[in-house]
């Protein structure tokens, strides 16, 4: 394949890496004042990025000398990526701007780290994850501590930072011994190596590779930095956090286990299962005890991550399509609670993370404590509302494949989740009212909450034969 028809597979990241690197100089010309255009612009960017998916880049084959794959796995993975960053950028300006603190640079580095998190979804070689994963990491790190003057957020930055190093030297560690024992970094030579015999040598790189992984995707072992991060960076960089970058490093862990292990399937399975259930045990317990309302939420994501994983475990096409289901109406539910987070100011403008300033919101803010109880009741996974269903389809994806054991205590500590959601929803309807929080000031934000808060209704149902021919014609194409 020429050179022009592999940029042409690769447009969304072409128009995201020249639109950063434009925008980074009027950056460095206009200043801070021009950061109200740089944020629509770059919104402008993820929007024509997005759009180009509907010509060649969407699912015309692989590209760069096999470096590269356009297909519909990668297309349905950067339309949600596309759709994270965009509510990143556009709520920033009201929560910076109160703090004094809005930056020209952060819509750019938004759209850097969106640039290798597209790569991601689309390496369909060692080299090319390791690149666009580090490109990812490397904006992510300075976004966690972008809030100079907060000591929680420097320390968010750095804490990231030291761990994300350790586990990008894990995963490299990992490729490297792949390399070693396959002699090539491509994923079909991989899965060639592994078909011809699964060695000593091998089976160490797939522990290692999917270590790395894990870390990115926040699942346990390896989820020690999500509640500190979260928690010290600013609102809307943990939006950010939890939603593109979740799906990405979700897609190519899917990627790389169908792709490059699917011959040793039953190697890795026992990896992720172990993971699952590890996540969502401590995700649902470890949230229990949380008073800071962002805490909860990375606890809250840790679980999500754990039913995402069980959609994999059965290693079938439906079982990769349950898992873009789910990634899909998780990325609505946690946009929609962040958001909510966003409105959580005292009567002067602080913020306030505090799960008891949530006390009697049903009677200051009744809109908002309907928003915040639809996002909790569908995280926990009540019917009806949407996230049942996200939860529904990957249990019955094990079902399908004879693993009801598994789907059985994914069900019981799903009831341990729904615990501490519901603590919230209890603290807005029948706690005495504490001080009211401070009216919105952004529309933006009020309509993004209603559109998450309508997308993940019972509403949501109509949207399921689109969702689910779009995601299994996505999973089709890793087989």
């Amino acid at each position: 394949m020429s050179y022009m028809a592999s940029f042409a597979l690769s447009a969304p990241e072409i128009i995201l890496s020249f639109s950063a690197i434009l925008l980074m100089l009027v950056a460095a010309w206009g200043g801070d004042k021009a950061s109200q255009a740089i944020t629509w612009l770059s919104v402008l960017a993820l929007a024509a990025a997005g759009f180009a998916l509907l010509g060649p880049s969407g699912s015309a084959g692989v590209g760069y000398d096999g470096l590269y794959v356009a297909d519909s796995f990668a297309s349905f993975s950067k339309v949600l990526i596309y759709i994270g960053a965009a509510v990143a950028i556009l709520i920033a300006p009201g929560f910076f701007d109160r703090e004094g603190e809005m930056r020209a640079e952060y819509p750019v580095l938004i759209l850097l780290s969106a640039v290798g998190m597209s790569t991601m979804v689309s390496a369909i070689d060692m080299l090319t994850l390791y690149v666009g994963l580090e490109l990812q990491s490397l904006a992510a790190y300075v976004l966690a501590s972008f809030l100079r003057r907060d000591d929680r957020s420097a320390e968010a930055g750095l804490k990231y930072f030291v761990l994300g190093a350790l586990a990008s030297g894990i995963l490299l560690y990992g490729i490297s011994l792949l390399y070693g024992f396959s002699g090539t970094t491509s994923f079909t030579g991989i899965a060639a190596a592994m078909k011809a015999g699964m060695g000593s040598g091998l089976l160490f790189g797939l522990v290692f590779v999917l270590a790395g992984l894990a870390f990115k995707i926040s699942a346990v072992p390896f989820h020690m930095w999500t509640p500190d991060v979260y928690e010290g960076a600013p609102t809307p960089v943990t939006t950010f956090f939890a939603s593109a970058p979740k799906v990405a490093a979700m897609a190519l862990t899917v990627r790389v286990a169908i792709e490059a292990m699917g011959p040793a399937t039953d190697q890795w399975r026992q990896i992720i299962i172990f993971c699952a259930l590890a996540s969502t045990i401590l995700g649902g317990v470890g949230a229990i005890g949380q008073t800071n309302i962002k805490r909860l939420l990375a606890y809250s994501s840790i679980n999500n991550v754990g039913f995402a994983l069980m959609g994999l475990v059965p290693g079938t096409a439906y079982g990769a399509s349950s898992v873009m289901v789910y990634m899909a109406i998780y990325v609505a539910m946690t946009l929609g609670s962040l958001l909510c987070v966003l409105q959580m100011r005292t009567a002067n403008g602080t913020p306030t993370e505090q799960i008891a300033s949530l006390a009697g919101l049903s009677r200051t803010r009744p809109a908002l404590a309907a928003a915040f109880a639809i996002f909790m009741f569908s995280l926990a996974g009540i019917p009806p509302l949407f996230g049942f269903y996200g939860k529904f389809i990957v249990f019955d994806a094990l079902v399908d494949v004879g693993m009801w054991p598994l789907a059985m205590i994914g069900i019981a500590t799903s009831v341990i989740g729904a615990f501490y959601y519901l603590k919230v929803v209890k603290t807005m309807y029948f706690d005495e009212p504490a001080a009211p929080l401070a009216p919105s000031r952004s529309a933006a934000e009020g309509v993004l909450i209603a559109l998450a808060a309508l997308f993940v209704s019972p509403l949501g149902y109509l949207a399921i034969p689109m969702l689910s021919e779009v995601t299994m014609n996505a999973a089709h194409s890793l087989f």
